[in-house]
Formats: C-alpha cells, structure tokens, sequence
C-alpha cells in the first residue's frame, strides 16, 4: 500500500467537513478517493500512474473533477476560513512555474497561465489570518502584479482591524481601500517615495513570514508548487484542498 497521509482523526475532521459542505455523503470509498488525490497532490505524478490501492485511476479522477466543477474544497475552505483569528491580515503573492503538461486546455480562456520570457507561470495571491492560517486565495498568470488583486483579496477575507503587505503593495489608493474597509495598512514605502515609514509598526510588520510560511508549506506538495493541471479551477481546488490540510490540526468540532 503506498503510503498514505490522513490519521484516522483526520479523516473524521475531513468528512466531517465534507458532509458539512452539503454535497458529499458519508461513503467508505470517499477515503480512498481522497488519499488518491492527495497522493496526486504530494507526489505530482499524472493521474494514470496512480497507484491501484486508490481504486481505478480513471474513478479518482473524475470525482476530484466532479467535486472541482461543483466548487466543493473551495466551499470547505471558505467555511473554515470563518474560523479565523481576524486581528491581523497579511497577504502576498508567489510564483509557481506551469508544467508544459498545463498546457492546452481546450478553453478560449487563460486558465490564469500567464507567459513571459521566464516561461509559462501561474501566481497565487493569499491571505493568512493571526496565525498564518489562510483565508482567502486567487489566481492569475504569473506576470500580473500584486497590486491588482490587493483589494479583491481584503474585500473577500474576514474583516480584520490591520492589513500587512510589503512595498509591493505600496499604493496611497490601496492604503485608502484599507481605510474604508475599517482597518489600518501596516504598508512601507518605496525608497524612492516622497514618504518615509516613521510612522509604520515595524514590530507587526516583522510577523510578514507568516505569509510567506503558508506558501513554504504548501508547496511540499510537488503538484502545488508545480502547476500541472491544464484547467484553472481544477488547480485552484488542488490548492483549496492543501489549505484544508493546513487548516486540519486547528479545527475542532
């Protein structure tokens, strides 16, 4: 039996989870399944080498699709993300390469893939609670900037009374977006800007890392920190479910 990842305390939390979702029932192979897809996850290898102990290749696949379509892992996310510790809200964004096998999905649209002389990229754009647990996510090529899902990403995270963003993120129209949201932007300047960071909490903004952390963490899992998936949604729920997995060890019933 390949090695699997879920304790059977996790597994309980998870389906717990996934019946509260409303559109999974308790069935026995829904664990198997999930192993399968998170085997995927870890391992990145394509869906047909999965390994028989997972039930057919062709079965595991199709319900992850299935439950992709539906936005299942992404609703579970969503819930959790209730959860969160909503004093401090930082956000950031990274870059993961996008395998020539993410290619060619038979979509008119870009499949949040983006080209650029580094090759074919996808970029990731989180908030993480308190904790460094995540919140909330979005997707799209790997040559848009940061700043253009900054306000997208306060605006769908829970209410939270600081935003922590590095220079990327420095813009008087965004620090004025996080004003009307009713929290306080913890926002350094640019060197070459007219403004200095007198006035910026160096003390909270040292806590940055545990944005960065989540990204770190997730990408242990080698068909996250490599995009492999041709469709954008079937990424994001590979994604969702990753930061299920971070979420696990917290939740209690």
């Amino acid at each position: 039996m390949p090695r699997t990842m879920l304790t059977d305390l996790q597994w309980n939390k998870l389906s717990a989870l996934m019946q509260h979702a409303g559109w999974i029932y308790h069935k026995p192979e829904h664990r198997l399944t999930v192993e399968g897809i998170l085997y995927r996850m870890r391992t990145s290898v394509p869906w047909r080498d999965l390994p028989p102990e997972f039930g057919k290749w062709n079965s595991v696949f199709q319900r992850f699709n299935a439950w992709s379509k539906k936005g299942v892992l992404q609703l579970i996310f969503k819930w959790l993300s209730g959860f969160a510790d909503r004093e401090w809200l930082f956000i950031d964004g990274s870059i993961v390469r996008a395998h020539q096998h993410s290619a060619g999905a038979a979509s008119d649209d870009d499949e949040a893939i983006g080209k650029s002389c580094g090759g074919r990229s996808t970029k990731i754009h989180l908030a993480v609670d308190s904790y460094g647990l995540p919140v909330h996510f979005e997707l799209s090529g790997g040559q848009v900037h940061d700043i253009v899902h900054a306000e997208s990403l306060v605006e769908q995270s829970p209410p939270s009374d600081f935003v922590i963003a590095d220079k990327g993120y420095d813009s008087q129209a965004f620090r004025n977006h996080i004003e009307q949201q009713g929290a306080t932007p913890i926002i350094p300047y640019r060197k070459n800007s007219r403004k200095s960071d007198k006035q910026i909490d160096k003390c909270l903004y040292r806590y940055r890392h545990l944005v960065e952390n989540a990204f770190a963490r997730v990408k242990h899992f080698r068909a996250i920190a490599t995009r492999y998936d041709k469709l954008e949604r079937n990424y994001a729920s590979m994604l969702a479910l990753a930061f299920i997995i971070v979420w696990l060890p917290m939740w209690v019933e």
